[in-house]
Formats: structure tokens, sequence, C-alpha cells
């Protein structure tokens, strides 16, 4: 079963054209207008950020930092993330492959 909702900004107010899809089999998604920006794994807990546009604008940034906020990632910016990537703890690839 998949289930879609908008995600709330940190206000508590539901963000337009920005989703959390939860496969509760599989994954957790942030997907913003119609690309799918990042995926957290529950078998692991491991992040993965789409490789061309997790970091698209300064709105798609703030609202994965919030996204990732619910597992646990506060106090993130690019230059976290980034720092992040190089060292494995997050990891990107193409997640709008269809």
């Amino acid at each position: 079963m998949i289930k879609v909702r908008n995600i709330t900004n940190a206000n508590g107010n539901t963000v337009a054209n920005q989703f959390e899809i939860v496969d509760v089999d599989n994954a957790t998604f942030f997907q913003s207008y119609n690309s799918i920006i990042a995926e957290v794994r529950d078998s692991d807990g491991q992040v993965y950020l789409d490789e061309y546009y997790w970091d698209y604008s300064v709105t798609t940034m703030r609202h994965l930092y919030n996204f990732l906020r619910g597992f646990g990632y506060d106090g993130l910016n690019s230059k976290i993330v980034r720092k992040y990537i190089k060292k494995g703890k997050f990891k990107t690839t193409n997640l709008n492959v269809v």
C-alpha cells in the first residue's frame, strides 16, 4: 500500500506540490512537483538523494531538510549534506529513472 500526503512546513502548514510518499513495505520518498528528491529506506535508514535534483533550488533544499528532519537529521544545510555525500552517509543516485 502506498500513502501520499503534502508535506508541512516548519509552521505546520501544508505545502503545495511537495509530497511525502510512504511505501509501507520499502521506503519513504520526498517528491517536489514531478521529481523524486530523496528516498529513505525503511530497512536500514539509508538516505538516497537524486543526483540531479536534490539541490535544484533553495526552496527544494529547504523542503528536503524539513523532510529529513523527520528522520533525525536536524540542522542540515548544503555544506553538511555535501559532506555527508562525500563521506558516504548520504548516497546519490538517479531516483527519477522511468
